[in-house]
């Protein structure tokens, strides 16, 4: 068993480190393509003096554009852009059924869940390679992070001082999780990720374990392989 074991975990380990290469290559390339994109974008501005004549008609349809989510239609950027409701599994993990939606916004966001597990959210994650935070975190952030592919430990100050080191010291060991206080939830000890819940009894449940395997750059996650470092630092 432990052999089988040690091989799932170097498995999993290997194809993180994939993901993390990918991430890496793509990041190479998306500022390559910021680079051509700024000459372009540089040159237009030499030549766009000209356009300014139409700004007064065009700039309801650029304020418009700029509330616009992915799919193109406007959104409230203090809306989640949350649509469906939960149903919970025999397992006891809640999953959302319905639209969580991925627009990136500045403004603070209204979740129709604590913690949140998808919906609209900050452009900047927080940091989620095995980072255990003292502070309660923003949602925006902690969003970003589970589209990341990030498994969020949280717990209130009812949880107990044993339980919390040993999430923590199971969450510094784990690429892709993050552990923060979240003294507005209903239960002392929630796991999430994208679309995905569970509270444990203790940190000894055996949902921890299993919610970890599942979940952590499972096939949930809306963008595997993206960074989990150089967002929002302790």
């Amino acid at each position: 068993m432990g052999s089988a074991n040690n091989s799932s975990n170097a498995a999993r380990k290997a194809r993180i480190e994939e993901m993390r290469r990918a991430e890496r290559s793509r990041e190479r390339r998306n500022r390559a393509l910021i680079i051509g994109a700024s000459v372009v974008v540089v040159a237009g501005l030499v030549v766009g003096g000209v356009a300014l004549v139409d700004s007064g008609s065009d700039s309801g349809k650029k304020d418009s554009a700029a509330a616009a989510g992915d799919n193109g239609k406007n959104v409230d950027s203090k809306s989640s852009g949350d649509s469906g409701h939960f149903t919970t599994g025999k397992d006891g993990v809640r999953t959302w059924k319905g639209t969580l939606a991925r627009t990136h916004v500045t403004t603070k966001v209204s979740y129709p869940m604590h913690p949140p597990v998808g919906g609209n959210h900050n452009p900047v994650w927080a940091d989620c390679n095995g980072d255990v935070y003292t502070r309660q975190l923003q949602d925006e952030n902690a969003v970003h992070s589970l589209e990341h592919g990030a498994v969020w430990v949280t717990y209130t100050d009812k949880a107990s001082k044993a339980d919390v080191e040993a999430l923590a010291a199971k969450v510094k060991q784990t690429p892709y999780s993050l552990m923060s206080p979240y003294e507005s939830q209903s239960a002392p000890l929630i796991l999430s990720a994208w679309g995905h819940q569970v509270t444990v009894k203790s940190a000894k449940d055996p949902e921890v374990d299993k919610f970890f395997s599942d979940f952590v750059q499972g096939p949930q996650t809306p963008e595997p392989g993206a960074s989990c470092t150089g967002g929002v630092m302790k």
